[in-house]
């Protein structure tokens, strides 16, 4: 006798965002504290601790929730993807709780480390929590910054959702983290000089808050002394609906429907059926493409990313 399907409610969706964004929050912020304070390591696994985070988070959480992790795809889903108004502030929330959780496990972890190389809590390791501009050492401003995180975030959303439209050539359900994982890991390494590549408020804001709770004064302000807290939440936003608009209007809308799929190519499911416009909406995540129970074949929802 089979187990009956469980039934998905928004408490275990909000749990599930919560955990995938803290495995995010845990690598991503463990390994800049461990450049930073612990003097091992470099840009590079900067990069890759990122995106194997992002990786981690998405397997954790994309079954229950599609492993957004992030408020701005989540804000981008809601516009172009159908997912519920409704929801989107509840997760939003959870992937901040998420993030702070985190970097209070980081920062309690490195506290001797801290103390002893900034027993003042200044700038000079603000960044193990949070972005600046020019990642506190470069002369980048505010607005250099804002720039900055529109076109970033806009890369992720735009080659999110390329990767993950079952239209187009989408990885096999297995290899849909790791993909995600890979276009943050190609960000961090091609776009982290003038604002640390937040592309994600909770990742920012999260994590900022914990540091200001537990010492540093001036979190919310960047090398400058300029009020910047709010260029990692707002850039983000923007440059998601901008990223997610951009893949509709140059490559969403203009893949064809097809009835049979080509051999190597990842079927639509039936319940996934063309909209009146003539696009298939994404299923419920974005790397649950293919699964066969009927649980799998309800609405259709898209997910993740960093």
């Amino acid at each position: 006798m089979s187990e009956p399907v469980k039934q998905r409610t928004l408490a275990a969706e909000l749990a599930a965002e919560f955990a995938g964004t803290f495995i995010l929050i845990l690598f991503g912020v463990g390994v800049v504290a461990q450049v930073v304070a612990g003097g091992l390591g470099d840009h590079d696994s900067i990069a890759w601790a990122w995106g194997l985070g992002v990786t981690l988070g998405v397997y954790t959480a994309a079954r229950i929730s599609g492993a957004h992790i992030n408020p701005a795809v989540t804000l981008a889903l809601a516009v172009f993807r159908d997912f519920p108004w409704r929801k989107v502030a509840p997760y939003a929330l959870a992937q901040t709780l998420g993030a702070m959780a985190a970097a209070a496990l980081v920062r309690w972890n490195y506290t001797e480390v801290i103390a002893a190389i900034d027993p003042d809590h200044t700038i000079a390791t603000q960044g193990i929590f949070s972005t600046l501009p020019g990642n506190g050492a470069l002369p980048v401003g505010t607005w250099g910054a804002f720039r900055d995180q529109i076109i970033g975030t806009a890369i992720l959303l735009f080659l999110v959702l390329a990767v993950t439209d079952l239209r187009n050539t989408a990885p096999g359900v297995n290899l849909g983290p790791f993909v995600i994982g890979l276009i943050v890991v190609a960000i961090g390494m091609a776009w982290g000089t003038n604002a640390g590549y937040a592309i994600n408020p909770a990742r920012d804001f999260g994590p900022r808050l914990v540091s200001y709770l537990t010492g540093y004064g001036g979190a919310w302000r960047d090398q400058n002394g300029d009020f910047y807290w709010w260029v990692p939440i707002v850039g983000p936003l923007i440059g998601a609906v901008v990223g997610a608009l951009l893949y509709e209007l140059l490559v969403g809308r203009r893949l064809p429907v097809e009835d049979e799929p080509e051999a190597g190519r990842t079927p639509i499911e039936p319940d996934s059926a063309p909209t009146g416009d003539g696009r298939a909406p994404l299923p419920r995540t974005t790397v649950e493409q293919d699964r066969p129970t009927s649980e799998a074949r309800g609405r259709p929802r898209a997910a993740d990313t960093p």
